[in-house]
């Protein structure tokens, strides 16, 4: 497992993938650079105009909901039917899902609408998504992540797709397996932005690959470990991150990497 999680990461340094992001104005920047530090080429791409030219030749497509409005849906859903048609992966972040009508229900659109489909979510986000009742504030998650295993499983079921929970721990969930990773530290939920990292990263090796959600999982987890060490505080941890992701190397990778298959 801890194998070919390196080999996709070797994978994604050599291909440079191209990843289209139609994503939050918070964090543009955040996950550009984080897709920069591990080795992806970002795009941040919302107009429909250039959509289908972008899909033509990008690995994958990152929805981000995170500042949803009535100007930005059409684009996201126009730009998933140019990934469908294109047949490349779409990876969904439902930032704050149950938080407002709006955001739960476009949610449930985007993901009917994507054919090869990964989520990456929050505790919360993941069970209002599945339908069920939610602990949420805003975008924060009150929901734990084992909380949300059966919502996972049902998504994975409904849109036969791969789910990532995001917490203190982490779960991957596709219609063959289920890990639960064990990296990470408890700063990183003070960096905002810091689950649309993953979601970029997993669109980053989503297209070199990795349709589960697992490499950029483990990845982001170890580099956050490991930047959290050198870092003081939240802004310190921002910087020292992308060092980390971009220093990342197998041997780091072998030594420090908590995943176990359930």
């Amino acid at each position: 497992m801890k194998q070919q999680i390196i080999d996709t990461l070797n994978t994604l340094r050599k291909q440079k993938p191209l990843v289209v992001n139609v994503t939050n104005y918070v964090v543009m920047n955040n996950t550009a650079n984080a897709l920069l530090a591990v080795g992806a080429s970002p795009i941040m791409a919302h107009s429909r105009e250039e959509m289908a030219e972008m899909m033509s030749f990008a690995g994958a497509l990152v929805i981000n909901i995170g500042t949803l409005d009535s100007q930005w849906l059409p684009r996201m859903l126009y730009a998933v039917d140019q990934a469908n048609a294109n047949g490349k992966p779409v990876v969904l972040d439902p930032v704050g899902c149950g938080a407002s009508r709006l955001r739960t229900d476009a949610a449930r659109q985007l993901a009917d609408l994507a054919e090869t489909l990964i989520v990456r979510g929050n505790a919360s986000e993941v069970i209002a998504l599945a339908g069920e009742q939610a602990q949420s504030k805003g975008v924060d998650a009150l929901d734990s992540s084992d909380a949300a295993l059966g919502a996972a499983r049902y998504l994975v079921d409904h849109y036969d797709c791969a789910v990532v929970i995001s917490g203190e721990q982490d779960y991957v969930l596709t219609s063959d397996a289920e890990y639960q990773l064990a990296n990470g530290d408890k700063m990183m939920p003070f960096v905002t932005g810091m689950g649309c990292s993953h979601t970029a990263l997993t669109g980053a090796f989503a297209a070199a690959g990795d349709l589960t959600g697992l490499a950029a999982t483990a990845v982001l987890g170890v580099a956050g470990e490991i930047a959290a060490e050198q870092s003081k505080g939240p802004g310190s941890l921002q910087v020292n991150l992308l060092d980390a992701l971009y220093l990342l190397d197998e041997q780091l990778l072998e030594q420090r990497l908590k995943v176990k298959q359930l």
